[in-house]
């Protein structure tokens, strides 16, 4: 298999399982990225990390060898794929983290930009090489990448096609964390950050910020109210609140 789903503790893993490759991305080994994630939204899991096999590459970007004598149309199909599976952890009910320990080029950086959150390790390297290619990124990079350090930094990244290290990559905001081995032991102590409050608030507030990017301030705002609204009327909520008026740990359900 190209992927492996593992389930441990609260936490789902998903493993690149192409280390001769360097972890890069087929159209089947993207068409079962998508359905692991349903697999993973169908789950009690509270956090998703993704990660590559072996010490050198998260996932290398795609495979090269598929992309030469395509027609448009396929080619059309192959990006609103790409886009359609990485878009899937955006929908997600729980929070997914990237964790990337070596390459993480081209649609591998695609696809750690659509999760939550990025940690790195400290061989980790960022890069959107495309331009070099004649091609520009196509599985979200142009529009997520902006989103995440700003224009200016995006637009050298992406036109360059330049490598980012670890540490100006924390530098820059795009990772979270740099952490050290064993890295999956460091992932799920991150993910211990949040997993255990509650589920619908943590889905509530991944919304509202999400949808920041796509409305006004004003419009923003309505949404932030509606949901925190929602969240108020939660079990969890009134566990929450309950819980600190009798000063002693809240026990969330996700209810």
């Amino acid at each position: 298999m190209s992927i492996e789903l593992t389930y441990q503790d609260e936490f789902a893993l998903l493993q690149i399982n192409r280390p001769d490759a360097l972890n890069a991305l087929s159209f089947s080994l993207i068409k079962d990225i998508g359905e692991a994630f349903s697999s993973v939204e169908r789950s009690e899991a509270r956090a998703l990390v993704i990660t590559g096999a072996g010490e050198k590459s998260f996932c290398a970007g795609a495979d090269i060898k598929e992309l030469v004598k395509r027609t448009l149309s396929e080619q059309r199909r192959g990006a609103e794929l790409g886009q359609a599976v990485f878009s899937h952890l955006d929908r997600l009910r729980i929070p997914s983290i990237a964790l990337v320990n070596g390459y993480a080029f081209g649609g591998g950086c695609e696809l750690a930009l659509a999760c939550t959150f990025r940690l790195a390790a400290p061989s980790a390297r960022f890069g959107l090489p495309e331009i070099k290619l004649g091609l520009i990124p196509g599985y979200g990079g142009t529009q997520r990448l902006p989103r995440l350090i700003g224009e200016s930094r995006a637009m050298e990244m992406i036109l360059t096609g330049r490598t980012v290290k670890a540490d100006e990559a924390l530098q820059m905001g795009l990772v979270n964390r740099i952490v050290e081995a064993p890295l999956q032991e460091a992932a799920f102590a991150f993910a211990r950050e949040f997993t255990g409050y509650g589920a619908l608030a943590l889905q509530f507030a991944r919304e509202a910020v999400q949808r920041a990017f796509g409305c006004t301030l004003a419009d923003g705002l309505r949404v932030e109210a509606d949901l925190s609204t929602l969240a108020y009327r939660t079990n969890d909520a009134e566990e929450g609140m309950q819980a600190f008026l009798e000063r002693r740990p809240a026990v969330f359900k996700g209810q």
